[in-house]
């Protein structure tokens, strides 16, 4: 048996607060507490009523287990796109990509795959996500050694590799 406060309008535009049983669809009123004219009133009654049906039951303390008062406000230290940076990364290391290069690089890289931007700007881009990025200067650097060091063609080879790790070649477009 389910008891509930109901509130009904009546004929003289006060509103009847009642305390109401409901067994098996059957509504039953259960004690009617008052008559309310005013918003006031109502709250009053509708006090009643909820204490009367709540009478006996304990209730928990709650109190206790709230955190002392913090006079500050709290401060975002920081956040991160930490599934969005995993999932880039273990498809780099998935393409064989992380044998080649330095981590500079492969942050430039998975970075430019987020937001397509300039070098200078791929800073902003991992700062938003959340990892810590190279300085410009070690940007250009690791450029530069892709470039003396052939990683294009190492690149090209990890990926020829992964696709056709399963014995299927890929046809050649012309």
């Amino acid at each position: 048996m389910g008891l509930f406060v109901r509130k009904v309008r009546t004929a003289s535009g006060a509103t009847a607060v009642q305390i109401v049983s409901k067994e098996r669809g059957v509504r039953r009123i259960v004690e009617h507490i008052g008559f309310a004219h005013t918003p006031e009133e109502l709250a009053v009654l509708l006090e009643v009523a909820d204490t009367k049906i709540h009478a006996g039951q304990l209730a928990f303390d709650l109190s206790a287990s709230l955190p002392a008062k913090v006079s500050a406000v709290p401060e975002v230290a920081g956040s991160q796109s930490r599934v969005l940076w995993e999932v880039l990364e273990q498809g780099y290391r998935d393409l064989g990509f992380d044998k080649i290069g330095t981590d500079a690089f492969k942050q430039l890289v998975l970075a430019r795959i987020v937001e397509p931007t300039s070098k200078a700007d791929t800073i902003r881009v991992l700062a938003e996500l959340g990892v810590p990025s190279p300085s410009l200067r070690t940007i250009w650097r690791t450029l530069k050694r892709s470039v003396t060091e052939d990683w294009r063609t190492q690149l090209a080879s990890a990926a020829l590799g992964h696709v056709t790790a399963g014995g299927v070649v890929p046809h050649k477009v012309v």
